[in-house]
């Protein structure tokens, strides 16, 4: 795979990024625990999260075009590092909730803000649309490895704060100051895009900065929004909770399942990819998603944390093939000057989606009855998403398929 210097530049952003998403994601809720917080709280923070991820990542992506991406790149990083810092210093809920809305973090350990829908438009400037599933199934993968040993790291960093004496929200806070850190880093790596990575845009555009494809992106974004809503009942934070609550699973179990769940992930991606060539991106999309969202269902029902885990890692071996072709897909049935834009709303539809279902998994993660719940209802949702989805665009070709 042959890519440019902003091409190279844009993966390692995407290495750092997924990185600090997966540290952070793991220890979020439990830190928000240890703050003194109740579940129906937690969940209500990480929605407001994913609220305020939502009108930050529409207003930069559909104006990127116009205002320059590099410089759209760099606002998402100094409001990823200023929640790390804010998360890192204050244990004042109003605080936390002003943070969580205005600035960009990741309870779920997968991407919010405005970089991934620009990052996409960039990528797809750079490679022919035979190769650009593959190019997107390497870019997943780099940010699923890197999720995995954020996860993994945060695991890590948490037990040898507690071996050294430091109570567990003296260690968790830890790992969001280092989430800031990184925040800055990746700002200082967008300074580093050449003039390249911007387009023409053209004289006129409608609100969204789309045009041509308008109608096709907003049928895909409403169904996306439905997938996502399913997928914010088992957000990363959330899960590891469920974790501790059903099973007792210790800091470092914790980071090495979802070390695990992630590497597998992000190595399927490359098989999604293969598989994108020979069947095609909304058959890849729909039949590597269905097995996945019945395993899904099947993890609350195992009776021990051996069970539970081997299935969440199953499910989760799989679960994420439909990533690289549904980003492709996007790509290829928009126009180059609206790709930036498409991805944004198609990216901020499944922001909005999943923005409620935190807070309702909050509420059942505190009912000992309903500790099932989240997993059985984001399983049937995306099982409802997968079939629409069929029946919707199996007719609507991108060019290379044609």
């Amino acid at each position: 795979m042959t890519l440019t210097r902003d091409g190279r530049l844009l993966f390692a952003t995407r290495i750092v990024r997924l990185f600090a998403y997966g540290f952070v994601s793991v220890v979020l809720g439990l830190y928000l625990a240890a703050l003194g917080f109740s579940e129906a709280r937690i969940g209500l923070l990480l929605t407001l999260t994913l609220v305020g991820d939502t009108a930050i990542s529409l207003w930069l992506s559909t104006r990127a075009d116009r205002l320059g991406r590099k410089r759209m790149l760099l606002v998402g990083a100094v409001l990823m590092a200023a929640a790390g810092a804010v998360f890192a210093t204050s244990d004042a809920f109003v605080v936390l909730l002003l943070a969580a809305t205005i600035g960009v973090i990741s309870p779920s350990g997968n991407e919010v803000g405005p970089f991934l829908a620009i990052e996409q438009a960039a990528l797809s400037e750079t490679v022919p649309g035979a190769r650009r599933t593959a190019v997107f199934a390497w870019y997943g993968l780099a940010g699923s490895m890197a999720t995995a040993l954020g996860a993994l790291a945060a695991g890590v960093a948490a037990a040898i704060g507690k071996h050294l004496g430091a109570s567990d929200a003296a260690s968790y806070r830890a790992v969001l100051l280092g989430y800031a850190l990184f925040g800055v880093a990746l700002a200082a790596m967008f300074t580093r895009l050449s003039p390249a990575v911007e387009v023409a845009a053209p004289a006129t555009r409608s609100a969204l900065g789309l045009h041509r494809s308008r109608g096709v992106v907003l049928r895909l974004a409403s169904l996306f929004a439905l997938d996502a809503f399913a997928g914010g009942f088992i957000v990363q934070s959330l899960i590891a909770y469920w974790f501790r609550v059903r099973h007792g699973a210790d800091d470092l179990t914790l980071g090495a399942i979802f070390f695990a769940s992630n590497a597998l992930g992000g190595l399927s991606l490359l098989a999604a990819s293969r598989l994108a060539a020979r069947f095609g991106l909304v058959n890849t999309m729909v039949f590597t998603h269905l097995p996945s969202n019945v395993l899904l269902v099947l993890v609350p029902l195992m009776p021990t944390l051996p069970l539970a885990i081997a299935a969440w890692v199953a499910r989760s071996s799989i679960s994420q093939m439909d990533v690289p072709t549904r980003q492709s897909y996007v790509m290829a049935v928009t126009a180059p000057d609206e790709r930036a834009a498409a991805a944004g709303v198609t990216g901020v539809a499944r922001t909005i989606g999943a923005s409620a279902s935190p807070a309702l998994t909050g509420i059942f993660l505190g009912n000992p009855a309903w500790l099932a719940t989240p997993f059985v209802l984001a399983g049937m949702l995306k099982i409802v998403y997968d079939l629409l989805l069929l029946a919707s665009f199996r007719h609507v070709k991108p060019p290379e398929e044609r």
